[in-house]
């Protein structure tokens, strides 16, 4: 929802490509991965329309399987490419790759919504999402905000009681202080980047539950593809989890904005409720986060039931940002992790959620 793909010299997947070369390597299987960078609050559709586009472009005339995993919004993405009835407005020789499409792997994808997108639909929701896209490249990109720009972004999101009063001009005054920081080749990137979330948002609206409900009525799945999943759980915000964040302004404003952001998705859609999972995925659900799933159980941005959709190939403990690999780790300068959400995922059930991503990939059945 706040991703990206490349950025300035900083690759958001880059944890997930390593550890899926080595599966494939290990295998023995000859493979090209390929990140495709998406607006990141873009339609559903328009950001389908680049990924499948590209595929083409870089899929060659071979027979080779092709998969598509996608997280997040990006798992929609994939499921639309892959339904037989779409329409992309790309001429067949360009989808002409898709006979070749064997698996569609979606990691904790809203594919039933979430009650996070309405907030960020509302004028102080979309400033926010703004800003929470700002952190998430300066934490990456840098290992943590620049104090300049960090005191910028306190300011402009303000305290946990005001943490909807997004303050616009403090946030221009942001942005340019981080252009600053990026350096003049990635600069324009950077900025084209930031203007396409402010310009459009459509994507955000198309996540609701309500807007998730006909898209999956018209998304049908395709004949002889295999569809899984990863889903995952963050642990709810309580004051005592609060206040052990607190040792750092940083750590203090990324635990105001976990608990902000869990709060308003942990809210079950009445109306629209997510489905109950089966019984052999609330047992895969049960054994990797340690608890019964319901519809107030998240990852901090969408809904655990929301992420089921195929086969459910692994669930843990973790946030929305860890299971791409973002997540607190002891050895400096590698993973790092900028959504205070207290998980304590790491290097293991990371690598166990990679072994379960692979297995399925590699599959020939």
């Amino acid at each position: 929802m706040f991703g990206f793909g490349r950025l300035a010299g900083y690759d958001y997947f880059e944890h997930v490509e390593r550890l899926l070369a080595k599966r494939f390597q290990a295998a023995g299987v000859r493979y090209l991965l390929e990140i495709v960078p998406t607006p990141p609050t873009a339609s559903i559709r328009r950001r389908a329309h680049r990924v499948a586009d590209q595929v083409s472009r870089t899929a060659g005339d071979g027979d080779g399987p092709i998969h598509l995993v996608g997280h997040s919004t990006g798992g929609l993405d994939a499921r639309l490419i892959a339904s037989p009835t779409v329409c992309l407005e790309l001429d067949q020789p360009r989808l002409a790759w898709k006979s070749r499409l064997r698996s569609v792997v979606t990691i904790n994808t809203p594919h039933h919504g979430t009650p996070l997108a309405g907030f960020f639909t509302t004028v102080s929701g979309t400033r926010l999402l703004y800003a929470l896209s700002l952190l998430t490249f300066t934490t990456l990109r840098f290992g943590g905000p620049p104090l300049t720009i960090f005191s910028s972004l306190i300011a402009a999101i303000g305290t946990v009681d005001e943490v909807v009063g997004v303050d616009i001009k403090l946030l221009d005054r942001t942005t340019n202080l981080l252009l600053r920081f990026v350096g003049d080749r990635g600069r324009d990137e950077v900025r084209d980047w930031l203007d396409g979330i402010r310009r459009d948002q459509g994507g955000i609206i198309q996540i609701t539950p309500e807007a998730m409900d006909i898209f999956n009525a018209a998304t049908e799945n395709a004949k002889g593809v295999r569809y899984g999943s990863l889903a995952s759980a963050s642990p709810p915000p309580t004051p005592v989890r609060l206040v052990t964040r607190m040792r750092s302004p940083y750590q203090a404003l990324s635990a105001t904005i976990y608990t902000t952001l869990h709060s308003v998705t942990s809210r079950a859609n009445k109306v629209y409720p997510c489905p109950e999972a089966d019984e052999g995925a609330q047992k895969i659900l049960r054994a990797g986060i340690g608890r019964t799933v319901d519809n107030s159980v998240a990852d901090g941005i969408v809904p655990t039931l929301s992420m089921l959709w195929g086969e459910l190939l692994w669930a843990g403990r973790a946030d929305h940002l860890d299971v791409v690999g973002h997540f607190h780790d002891d050895v400096a300068g590698d993973h790092v992790d900028w959504l205070a959400s207290g998980s304590h995922f790491d290097r293991t059930g990371f690598a166990a959620a990679m072994d379960a991503l692979g297995s399925f990939l590699l599959r020939t059945d």
